[in-house]
């Protein structure tokens, strides 16, 4: 076998093989105010490969921290959930940010308040909408909440946050643990969800 048929062959398995794993993964959109505390909550969770920051929900194109902020772009702090669903499903995902959040509040998350932080879910085909709109259901009928403000809607553009805020739990681990403490929220899920 000669060098260049060989490299061609390498080239076509590696493809083959980045094609396969792409195949293999999915993507789920959430929102849950802080996107820092969403990020750092689901890529803790077994078949999640990764999890990025950012902006959804909105009208603006490409919006910046600052526009979203401001709360005057309609976009909401999300996170997108790139998972395996031979290790995690799409349910298993729904139930899991569930309890990470409060779903009792509207427009406002924690210590975060304003639009930009509420808490959504947001669907990608008919199969996903009906189960999160089962699993919203299904804690109604529970009577542990007498009203969920989550936002359940269609996923729309997601714009990734700027790369200071990806992995940001990571690269400022003091900081964000501060905020995170400060801000009440494993306190208030704790009290929800016991």
């Amino acid at each position: 076998m000669n060098k260049t048929f060989r490299a061609l062959a390498l080239s076509a398995c590696l493809s083959a093989v980045a094609a396969t794993a792409q195949a293999a993964t999915a993507t789920a959109v959430f929102a849950g105010g802080c996107f820092w505390c969403i990020e750092a909550d689901f890529e803790k969770l077994a078949g999640v490969t990764e999890v990025e920051s950012g902006y959804t929900a909105g009208k603006t194109v490409n919006p910046t921290y600052e526009q979203v902020s401001s709360g005057h772009t309609g976009h909401t702090e999300a996170v997108r959930v790139i998972y395996d669903p031979a290790k995690v499903s799409y349910a298993e995902l729904v139930e899991y940010f569930w309890r990470h959040i409060d779903p009792t509040v509207k427009d406002r998350q924690f210590c975060d308040i304003g639009s930009q932080y509420r808490s959504g879910i947001y669907w990608g085909n008919p199969a996903e909408r009906q189960v999160v709109e089962a699993s919203r259901d299904a804690l109604l009928m529970s009577s542990r909440f007498k009203a969920i403000h989550t936002e359940l809607a269609p996923a729309s553009a997601f714009y990734l946050a700027e790369d200071y805020h990806q992995d940001y739990y990571k690269k400022n681990s003091v900081r964000y643990n501060y905020y995170r403490y400060s801000c009440g929220r494993d306190a208030r899920v704790k009290s929800l969800w016991q």
